[in-house]
């Protein structure tokens, strides 16, 4: 216990610095930390051979913060129908959500049909990038490009 607290807590500040840095949220970073040392103290016995302590603890903190990341961009892609609603019982709150909502379905039928059609496929129906490939005969490429000039599009109307 005292090798651990000795050689691992003195480097947490290090660790904090490093997982703000990849998650730019102090949130984020804290339960970044937490987690890294929660892996470090279930792996305590097996941790008396490594050499550089610091190096070891920011690459396992870096791979957290990776997986972090991979998850909130997944969260940001599912389809519309998955997305939870929000637990807020404030008439205001729904009623400026919904507004926001039919704000943005009026932008996206505003937009060229292939954006829009691209668009659809992936937020709405949650088709993968190949499959919308294989649906509208475009490449994948394509459809990525069409997907981030969509997104940029609606991003720039819905300036809040």
């Amino acid at each position: 216990m005292s090798n651990f607290s000795n050689i691992w807590i003195p480097l947490s500040d290090r660790f904090y610095r490093v997982a703000y840095y990849l998650l730019e949220s102090e949130a984020d970073a804290e339960d970044a930390v937490q987690e890294l040392y929660l892996k470090l103290w279930a792996a305590r016995s097996s941790l008396e051979g490594i050499q550089n302590p610091t190096a070891y603890g920011i690459s396992l903190l870096k791979n957290i913060c990776i997986d972090r990341i991979r998850k909130r961009m997944v969260r940001k892609a599912e389809p519309l129908e998955k997305v939870p609603h929000l637990e807020d019982d404030s008439q205001d709150s729904q009623t400026d959500m919904k507004d926001a909502l039919q704000y943005l379905l009026e932008e996206m039928e505003k937009l060229p049909d292939k954006q829009r059609t691209v668009l659809k496929m992936r937020a709405i129906d949650g088709l993968e990038y190949e499959d919308i490939s294989d649906r509208t005969g475009l490449s994948k490429v394509h459809v990525r490009v069409l997907m981030t000039m969509a997104r940029k599009t609606l991003k720039s109307k819905i300036r809040l």
